[in-house]
């Protein structure tokens, strides 16, 4: 149930992401589409009975839970700490931006 919940937590965030990316608002976009990654991610936890309070800490379990154990390739997993650090930049640091092409990016490697 809990799975299952955030799951369309990550569906919906991915079409608002979706959506901000045929607006041309990039910024929104990347951050509504890392959202997307981060609680699809969160949903496969639930399935392990883990979690974290902790954004950092949800990279970590995953990597534990799903990537060392075989279930995700490296390359794969990577797109989750890459759009967290994209959105964490976006979120928080002055003057920076997104272009066109990060957005796309992102939204190509979080795809739910």
């Amino acid at each position: 149930m809990l799975a299952l919940h955030r799951l369309a937590r990550a569906r919906e965030a991915f079409a608002e992401g979706e959506q901000l990316l045929m607006t041309g608002a990039l910024t929104g976009a990347t951050n509504r589409l890392y959202y997307a990654a981060f609680h699809a991610a969160r949903a496969l936890l639930a399935t392990r009975e883990v979690d974290s309070s902790k954004h950092s800490g949800v990279i970590l379990l995953f990597q534990r839970h799903f990537v060392r154990t075989g279930l995700f390739a490296a390359s794969v997993a990577q797109a989750l700490p890459r759009a967290f650090e994209k959105r964490q930049k976006t979120d928080y640091a002055d003057f920076a931006t997104v272009e066109s092409d990060e957005a796309g990016r992102v939204r190509t490697e979080v795809h739910v």
